[in-house]
């Protein structure tokens, strides 16, 4: 099973499957969804799913004139893979330049800056649907709220996540029904239309807006924080599920999954996502309740026994499950205060539902 989105948009899958090795993710060119922002933007207009609108661009200067032209805000993304910080969500014309020089010309995420897309910023509410898939059969997961930007009340720098809860709270069948049929079924018909059949899991993150799903972007993986909140709540063996994609008979299985909550926040390095130092000691993972998980993202052994380090940006996610949220956010919020390491932050307004 694939985690990260590198080693899908390199060919991994095309690789094990050459040697006849099961594997679970999308090929190569069915990664392209989220490896190519430009891509997945030219099929949802081909195929009529619905987000936001916007144009591509290959060169700086029209890309630049474009946006002079246009009324903030505005949303300026990287084509590319930049680990989920290539997107600048952009409350004036200088913000749009400056993100695009970020892009384009100081080259910060590299080959992934050759093109940039420039859209029309959505408001509503936020939230990540996810689907199995084996490329016939679409079944959809429970759904996840995710939070981006790395300070309390959505302040600060785009992130890869600093948490996330599920089930979103105005999550309901009616838009269960409609992300199915207007987004993940069309996408993934779509994919096969285009010769490219798409297995695996299938991410999109999506703007719900007067009631209306709309797709933000689209991952080919299960992402983090959101599956560490959503596979705690799988009732279905886990391999049962991706041995049935990779066999192509997904429809035989009866996925199951809990009627709990989950809460997970985000325990990061100072200065994350900008530079930060590593190798500090992790104290207090021994001080935690028993049903509390944690997911170690930035950690490496120390030199002493049993000794955890820091060893990335985003260091450790905390994790609670409860009858509700609200429970499990207190569960969440008690144990991660008992975790310490130097310069440690975390956001303390997860899964807090008034806020949404």
């Amino acid at each position: 099973m694939v985690g990260p989105e590198l080693p899908l948009a390199n060919g991994i899958v095309d690789h094990f499957q050459a040697m006849d090795m099961p594997i679970f993710g999308p090929t190569r060119a069915a990664a392209e969804i989220e490896s190519s922002k430009v891509f997945a933007r030219e099929l949802m207009e081909k195929y009529g799913i619905p987000g936001a609108r916007g144009v591509s661009f290959a060169e700086y200067e029209t890309a630049r004139e474009y946006i002079l032209k246009q009324k903030p805000p505005m949303v300026i993304k990287a084509d590319g893979l930049a680990a989920g910080k290539g997107v600048f969500v952009a409350n004036s014309i200088p913000q749009a330049t400056s993100a695009l020089d970020t892009i384009m010309k100081t080259r910060a995420f590299g080959a992934s800056g050759d093109r940039v897309i420039i859209e029309e910023c959505l408001l509503g509410k936020e939230m990540s649907s996810f689907a199995f898939t084996d490329g016939k059969t679409v079944i959809p997961t429970i759904s996840a709220c995710d939070y981006k930007p790395a300070l309390d009340n959505n302040r600060g720098p785009n992130t890869g996540g600093m948490g996330s809860y599920s089930p979103p709270y105005f999550y309901n069948p009616t838009l269960a029904k409609s992300v199915t049929e207007t987004i993940l079924k069309p996408a993934v018909a779509a994919m096969a239309q285009e010769k490219r059949p798409y297995k695996g899991v299938l991410y999109s993150g999506l703007m719900i807006t007067n009631n209306e799903p709309k797709v933000l972007e689209f991952n080919a993986r299960l992402g983090d924080p959101e599956s560490q909140v959503t596979l705690p709540l799988l009732k279905t063996d886990l391999v049962a599920i991706m041995l049935g994609v990779i066999n192509g008979n997904l429809g035989q299985i009866n996925i199951e999954w809990s009627q709990d909550a989950c809460v997970g926040v985000v325990i990061a390095s100072k200065g994350y996502p900008g530079s930060y130092k590593t190798g500090f000691p992790i104290y207090g993972l021994d001080e935690l309740d028993k049903d509390i998980l944690v997911f170690h993202g930035g950690t490496k052994l120390g030199a002493t026994a049993g000794q955890i380090l820091t060893n990335g940006g985003r260091v450790l996610t905390v994790v609670a499950t409860g009858k509700t949220i609200v429970e499990a956010r207190e569960k969440v919020y008690n144990n991660i205060s008992r975790i310490h390491f130097e310069g440690c932050h975390y956001r303390k307004d997860i899964a807090l539902v008034k806020d949404e």
